[in-house]
């Protein structure tokens, strides 16, 4: 009776030894970040003196390099709103879509308190931002605490200790260190670009970890109260979630011949630039007399003639659907969920080659081929490439190409032709629009669609993105089930 009695101790006392571990250093957090609070809301003079004095060296070694700052307000961008928001947005779908409500839960109640607590904070303290020599950077708002190191502190750290299970063992120390590096680094980043001090950085580390050491402490007394147990941090908030969360665990082989594969995209890449080069040379240099010649003349001047005010708004409005930012923003958000439905790795790939191929042969060609913009007002103004062939268009018609390859076989609901839809009407639109500003003849058109047809063609040929429907694969969540999403959070919240 004794020994039952002490082996059912055993697990309250671990986590007794844990849970006042864990409070000491949440404690200390908080009582780091008060007395820095104090100290810049009062002004202590050593401080102050220690802050400007950091400020204006960094900004004497970083202002006179400016590929350094270019790096630096690369790094920094990590710990920005739009990327923090966007990672923990896209974790919380796909854990409602893997049903596991509760982490989250954690996630949302996390994220929402950091972003609660930095302008919160920053009206209370009202500090001004640092004033250099050389301003690299700016940033509004007041400086205390640093929001970057805040925020990058506490989503990056949640993410960790949500995802930390579906990691196989080996890999979660050089998790945790490179969390640790990347949090480090944007809090440098920020005193380097001289919009913040260091004691800004400091409490907002200070802070971060007492926030998301309290929820992760809450959610360990959840467990608890359940009955659950409660292992190390190093192992996750639920490591018996560990195959649910993971990205894709049935999946033996990304490619099942991944050299060959290799090979064959080399080779048909170039057969592809070998056919847009082909092209782009005789109807930018010897089509004259031609079809061809006549279009690139006529179509240009036809929409210069019909310029308004409101339709050149909204052709401005439209090009944007084919620039980087839009086609990376709805690759970084389809290609998560698709990962977190069908759990395979595979028409990620597809996705992620389709749309590195089409930047690559179109930055080749555009580059041999060298082609000038139509005689006509160029609205957009001077741009970096040639006219041949569009860019815009020709990743317009990738990704939506590839999106809509993708869905059409995995579902059998009236929605997936929205897609096909999409992929038509997102490049015409686009096309339009380019020509309408006077950036690209017609036969650059037709020349993003020759680079999009042979390079989509040949990864769906190569890549088979869809192998693991035909073999049975179906999703998280079937068609027919995914309104019970809607429950999932609802769900959380129920007492168990």
């Amino acid at each position: 009776m004794t020994a039952v009695k002490e082996s059912s101790r055993r697990p309250l006392g671990h986590f007794a030894e844990r849970s006042l571990a864990g409070l000491l250093v949440i404690a200390g957090a908080g009582v780091g970040f008060g007395l820095l609070l104090m100290l810049v809301r009062f002004r202590w003079s050593p401080l102050y003196r220690a802050d400007h004095e950091v400020a204006e060296w960094f900004n004497g070694l970083v202002a006179p390099h400016h590929a350094l700052v270019t790096v630096l307000q690369a790094v920094t961008d990590l710990g920005g709103r739009p990327v923090l928001i966007w990672l923990v947005t896209i974790a919380v779908i796909g854990l409602l879509i893997r049903r596991q409500s509760r982490l989250a839960v954690y996630l949302i109640i996390t994220g929402v308190g950091g972003l609660i607590l930095d302008p919160s904070l920053k009206t209370l303290v009202g500090r001004l931002r640092p004033v250099v020599d050389v301003p690299v950077a700016s940033a509004p708002g007041n400086s205390f605490p640093s929001g970057h190191a805040l925020g990058s502190f506490v989503a990056y750290g949640a993410l960790l200790l949500v995802f930390l299970p579906a990691m196989a063992p080996r890999w979660r120390k050089p998790a945790i260190g490179l969390v640790a590096v990347l949090v480090t680094l944007v809090g440098l980043t920020r005193i380097a670009l001289g919009v913040h001090f260091v004691s800004d950085v400091l409490a907002g580390w200070l802070l971060g970890a007492a926030w998301l050491g309290v929820t992760a402490y809450a959610f360990r007394l959840w467990r608890r109260e359940r009955g659950r147990s409660v292992p190390p941090l190093s192992e996750g908030l639920e490591p018996e979630a560990g195959d649910a969360i993971s990205p894709a665990p049935a999946e033996e082989h990304v490619l099942e011949h991944p050299r060959s594969a290799v090979a064959e995209l080399l080779v048909g890449w170039v057969i592809v630039f070998g056919a847009l080069y082909g092209f782009g040379m005789f109807v930018s240099y010897h089509a004259k007399g031609t079809f061809f010649a006549t279009l690139d003349t006529e179509v240009p001047r036809w929409f210069a003639e019909r310029h308004t005010d409101t339709l050149t708004d909204l052709s401005w409005w439209w090009s944007k659907f084919g620039d980087t930012h839009a086609i990376l923003l709805v690759s970084l958000v389809f290609c998560p969920l698709v990962l977190a439905v069908w759990r395979r790795w595979r028409p990620v790939l597809f996705v992620a080659l389709a749309m590195f191929g089409e930047l690559t042969l179109f930055l080749a060609a555009a580059r041999a081929v060298e082609r000038p913009r139509p005689p006509v007002e160029n609205l957009d103004g001077q741009m970096p490439t040639s006219s041949f062939p569009s860019g815009h268009i020709a990743a317009t018609i990738c990704l939506w190409t590839a999106i809509a390859v993708i869905v059409f076989v995995r579902t059998d609901r009236w929605w997936r032709w929205l897609f096909v839809a999409l992929a038509v009407i997102m490049p015409v639109g686009v096309a339009v629009s380019r020509m309408y500003r006077g950036m690209h003849h017609p036969t650059d058109f037709m020349g993003a669609i020759l680079l999009s047809a042979l390079w989509i063609g040949l990864l769906y040929w190569v890549v088979r993105p869809n192998a693991d429907v035909y073999e049975g694969n179906r999703p998280a969540i079937e068609s027919e089930q995914v309104g019970e999403l809607d429950d999932e959070l609802a769900k959380a919240a129920r007492p168990q």
